[in-house]
């Protein structure tokens, strides 16, 4: 059955973009989550009617489909899994769909397709004096069609929003092959907000194959400015007093003393290695504006305590504190081979608190937990390191990020900021949804997919219904 599969894929796109070698396979059994898979092939399509070829190929043999972008997803959504009566699905990946279609620089709108990197658009479009505002972490390599997929967010949304508020209208095909529209270039479309149902859906509604984008310009002043302070509280209530001030900054960003240290000696941008905290925040806009809200954060993180408030001197300067606060990830490493990040989100009056239980968590199970988040939104990332070769190690970081999650939604919190739920968080689901709440998702989701074809087992803990509750398979943490 598998031969004849990716035979007709092969004839519908390109020998050389199907793969189905078990090494191949392999490479696309995961993304960046730490759980694993099982693909029955790979495919690569380049246009709208390659995926509506691939979709409707797989379909006919049975299969169910996982979209699937760069593979720098969390948690776990692009992970190929089915249950025991189905066949692997068919992998779906939309790298090779990178062009970017067309950019309408008066009104400020760029149709692209899924594969274009996020930082690629915004480079694409900078001697226009735009960019796509939200940036995650991962931009240099994440793609646009992921960031449809789960509603990513970025340091810089906590002013400018997330993708959803940057995304107008989509070429979706649908989990039966059928293209349609979602949403439009007009200021209030006609119909339901089914552009808004879409964003964030995970790849359970189908595949986005174009996707219209705003553009926003490049704002015309940027203070850029890192503080450090004595204690995680003192820096907790700087967070607190800037918005309790009236002042909505681009980015308030966090980092603990160990993940300051980490990044100091990966990118040597003279971050304060003795400093319990610091945060990174930046304002923008019209000068004058800047100018004084810059002073007004200062004034404010000093009374609280802070030790030192560097003002970035220019744009190289800029850059390399964010390159700090984005190689996050990438330095730890350094430390150990394997890390697993959560992505829980809590009042910013609860950062403290909720910062002291992950300490506590940490400690009973013997494991090294960083933080860097996104302060100003209260999205937390704690960030377990660990050597998944060193025995039962993988199992306490996974009850671990049980204890997380529990602590996060216990302090007012949701499971997720802009990772999604994916595999991950699944099972979690019950923890802020009733289940009525759940089964209305389910019914819109079955809207899009009454089959369960496209992405199944991911993101609702249970059937159409959600009355009989499904786990994460087993095996799928590795």
């Amino acid at each position: 059955m598998t031969s004849t599969l990716v035979a007709d894929l092969r004839r519908a796109l390109s020998p050389g973009r199907v793969l189905a070698e078990p090494l191949e396979l392999a490479l696309f059994a995961r993304d960046a989550s730490v759980m694993e898979g099982h693909a029955a092939v790979v495919c690569f399509p380049t246009t709208t009617e390659e995926v509506q070829a691939a979709v409707r190929i797989a379909r006919s043999h049975g299969r169910a489909i996982v979209p699937r972008g760069s593979g720098t997803g969390l948690a776990g959504g692009a992970v190929p899994v089915s249950d025991d009566a189905s066949p692997p699905p068919v992998v779906v990946v939309t790298t090779k769909m990178n062009a970017i279609v067309d950019v309408d620089e008066v009104d400020r709108v760029a149709w692209v397709q899924p594969g274009v990197l996020n930082l690629d658009l915004s480079r694409a479009v900078a001697h226009l004096g735009l960019h796509f505002a939200p940036d995650p972490s991962s931009q240099q390599s994440c793609s646009i069609g992921g960031n449809v997929a789960n509603n990513s967010g970025g340091p810089h949304c906590l002013l400018h929003g997330v993708t959803s508020a940057h995304v107008l209208a989509l070429e979706v095909v649908l989990p039966d092959g059928e293209v349609v529209v979602l949403g439009g270039l007009d200021p209030d479309p006609d119909g339901y907000d089914l552009r808004g149902a879409f964003v964030g859906s995970e790849g359970t509604m189908g595949i986005a194959t174009r996707v219209a984008v705003r553009l926003t310009p490049l704002p015309p002043a940027i203070r850029t400015m890192l503080v450090d302070f004595e204690t995680v509280a003192a820096a907790g209530a700087t967070v607190s007093g800037i918005i309790a001030a009236g002042i909505v900054p681009a980015a308030i960003e966090m980092m603990d003393s160990a993940i300051t240290c980490a990044v100091e000696d990966y990118v040597h941008a003279g971050f304060p290695r003795d400093a319990a905290a610091v945060l990174l925040v930046e304002v923008d806009g019209l000068a004058d504006g800047v100018e004084e809200a810059a002073r007004l954060i200062t004034d404010i993180a000093v009374a609280q305590g802070a030790r030192t408030v560097r003002v970035a001197a220019g744009a190289e300067e800029r850059a390399l504190l964010w390159k700090g606060r984005k190689s996050a990830f990438g330095a730890v490493a350094r430390i150990a081979p394997d890390y697993y990040l959560h992505d829980a989100v809590v009042p910013r009056t609860k950062l403290v608190e909720v910062l002291a239980a992950i300490a506590d968590i940490a400690e009973r199970y013997d494991l090294l937990i960083m933080n860097v988040f996104h302060a100003g939104d209260g999205n937390l990332h704690p960030l377990i390191v660990f050597d998944r070769r060193v025995a039962g190690t993988l199992e306490r970081v996974r009850l671990a990020g049980g204890e997380i999650i529990t602590a996060c939604v216990a302090a007012g919190g949701m499971l997720s900021g802009e990772h999604g739920i994916g595999l991950e968080k699944r099972d979690y689901m019950g923890m802020v949804f009733s289940d009525a709440d759940l089964d209305a998702q389910a019914r819109l989701r079955d809207v899009f997919d009454p089959t369960h074809a496209c992405n199944p087992m991911k993101v609702l803990p249970g059937g159409s219904r959600c009355g009989d509750l499904q786990h994460v398979p087993e095996g799928a943490w590795v």
